[in-house]
């Protein structure tokens, strides 16, 4: 193993409250850090704007992730987000973590809608589960929490996929100090 390890988030269409009549929610952003754990740095981060097509970015969606329709008009569509995810990132091959299930659900779901080939291998690894273990916790914080309990900052904007992918990956390398990242996982 080479000690790569991709740490994803994504941003998806939202809304404040249920979706309007016939949308659904899309992966918007993909963002993207690679952690080597053999050296315990990150060693590059990414963003991948992705164009939606059953749903459109609301007002409440931008207000939560800086993200607007326009911005993601220019991104690529999800099966393309995906073959860069496989041909550039090593997806199927690299073992990968994101902060609880939902990323996962969400590139399941959506790959299952759109009849897309699953961009990720088997390995993957809820950092989320690992952190609240690790730190003896009654509940699963969100991330901004949990970098609060780590000591470590907020870096950029929280609800950015590229910020969070880059925060979550500094508190994947805080438990993999600690030697609490799963090895199974990564």
């Amino acid at each position: 193993m080479t000690g790569l390890l991709n740490v994803v988030d994504v941003e998806a269409t939202c809304w404040d409250g249920n979706p309007p009549p016939g949308q659904s929610n899309e992966i918007i952003e993909i963002g993207l850090t690679v952690v080597d754990l053999g050296s315990g740095t990150r060693v590059s981060r990414h963003r991948i704007l992705v164009r939606p097509q059953r749903s459109r970015v609301s007002a409440f969606c931008t207000g939560l992730t800086g993200l607007t329709q326009e911005e993601v008009d220019t991104g690529i569509d999800f099966a393309e987000a995906c073959r860069v995810l496989a041909t550039e990132h090593s997806a199927g091959s690299r073992p990968w973590a994101s902060w609880g299930d939902y990323d996962r659900n969400q590139f399941t779901r959506q790959c299952r809608a759109t009849n897309t080939r699953y961009p990720f291998g088997q390995v993957h690894t809820n950092a989320k589960v690992a952190f609240t273990a690790a730190h003896g916790l009654r509940r699963r914080p969100g991330m901004a929490q949990a970098l609060d309990v780590a000591g470590l900052p907020l870096e950029g904007r929280h609800h950015s996929g590229e910020d969070d992918a880059w925060n979550i990956a500094a508190l994947i390398l805080h438990l993999h100090d600690r030697d609490a990242w799963p090895t199974a996982g990564g």
